[in-house]
């Protein structure tokens, strides 16, 4: 008798179109499995590290996740502002290296207006450490200067050195417009895949110019200082919505947090943005872990369609069969036979799902990291991905039972058997 090994081989190469459909459709079933898992793992990681870099978050006291999504996200809206003394003090802890302030609470046809310093340029992080970078011009230096998100420019068409005007509120429609006082866009920024994406910046010092001649959120009667003349005034913040913090040593985080929590002068809540991201996953996780689920599926149909096709060969093969048990095979080893072309059929295909999955990977992720914001990245499969890959061939060597049995039954007279 020929090896069993190259019994197969020919068994699959002389059924080669059949084989590689079969194949195929694995392969596919496979690499949604392995993709959807990629994608998962590193959404993850994408979505925690929206803000990284930044060890403490501070605003007025609410809930965690709450503060979170009005600060970073800007979801929602805060329950309060916190005063420009006590970001002033927070700035002067020791352990304190740097602090951007943020304020919200306007808009532009939209998306959200946040007023910050020109140090935000410099110390936001977003995904594996990654700086704001300028697609065009530079950041805000002055008044009425403005920079752009790379959303908010695709979406209008802007460009550096137009003007834009600011709303007041943060409502998809406004009809307080800050008209008399317009800014100027100085810099366009790169797509993040972030919120600020979707963001207009401006400093704290137009915020509060803007707002000169505004009381209770409407115009003062009778009351009109030209854009001109603002400079008169002292523009010093009153109060901000919130603040990134940066330590000078990550040890004395949690001491820089008690200092915050129980700030006496006034009521103020400092989270750490990593934990309070990974307990904001966990509650949106379900939908990642159904699409993981539907996957799993998928690759059940893949190889259910599998051991259909093999079954169903079999009814052409029986004399096939027949002439390996006239040779001497015993009905073990035409066991065997079907079972290897079943696991040979499966491990190609998980094989080549692989290999689509790395292929994807290093075409879209760039694009995706560039467009979306998820990344994507094309390496070495992770413990996970070995994991279903295991599972999916333990399921393979189950479904093999089947036609592997089913050609056991079959009898030397059966196969010699010409049925009418």
């Amino acid at each position: 008798m020929t090896p069993l090994w190259h019994l197969t081989r020919k068994s699959i190469v002389n059924r080669r179109m059949t084989v590689a459909l079969t194949v195929l459709a694995v392969a596919l079933a496979v690499a949604m499995l392995l993709g959807v898992e990629r994608l998962r793992n590193d959404a993850r990681e994408g979505f925690a590290q929206t803000i990284s870099g930044t060890d403490l978050l501070v605003g007025a006291r609410s809930g965690p996740v709450q503060l979170l999504l009005y600060s970073v996200f800007h979801i929602g809206n805060p329950t309060n502002n916190v005063s420009w003394e006590s970001i002033q003090a927070i700035a002067a802890h020791p352990q304190v290296d740097w602090l951007v302030p943020i304020s919200l609470g306007d808009s532009h046809r939209g998306f959200r207006v946040v007023g910050t310093s020109a140090a935000f340029f410099e110390r936001y992080r977003h995904g594996r450490g990654y700086a704001l970078e300028f697609a065009a011009g530079a950041p805000f230096s002055g008044l009425f200067e403005a920079v752009v998100g790379a959303e908010v420019a695709r979406r209008f068409g802007y460009e550096v050195g137009q003007s834009i005007v600011v709303s007041h509120g943060a409502g998809e429609v406004s009809f307080a417009e800050h008209d008399d006082k317009p800014f100027v866009i100085t810099g366009v920024l790169a797509r993040t895949g972030t919120p600020v994406d979707r963001s207009v910046l401006v400093s704290l010092e137009s915020i509060e110019a803007i707002h000169l001649d505004w009381a209770g959120g409407v115009r003062m009667p009778g009351v009109a200082i030209p854009a001109e003349q603002v400079q008169r005034f002292d523009l010093t913040p009153k109060a901000v919505t919130a603040a990134l913090v940066g330590l000078s040593s990550r040890v004395a985080v949690f001491r820089v947090q008690r200092f915050v929590n129980s700030h006496p002068d006034e009521p103020l809540l400092a989270i750490l943005p990593g934990a309070t991201l990974q307990e904001l996953w966990s509650v949106i996780g379900v939908a990642e872990r159904a699409l993981l689920a539907v996957s799993a599926l998928v690759v059940l149909v893949g190889l259910a369609g599998m051991i259909a096709v093999v079954v169903a060969s079999l009814g052409e093969r029986r004399r096939e069969l027949a002439i390996l048990r006239a040779l001497g095979a015993s009905p073990p080893q035409v066991f065997l036979l079907l079972a290897l072309e079943s696991l040979v059929i499966s491990a190609l295909g998980c094989l080549i799902g692989l290999g689509l999955v790395q292929g994807v990977s290093a075409l879209v992720g760039p694009w995706l990291q560039a467009h979306h914001g998820l990344l994507l990245t094309a390496g070495w499969p992770t413990p996970g991905e070995w994991r279903l890959l295991g599972a999916v061939m333990l399921a393979a060597c189950a479904a093999s039972l089947i036609p592997a049995f089913r050609a056991y039954r079959y009898s030397l007279a059966d196969g010699m058997t010409i049925r009418m």
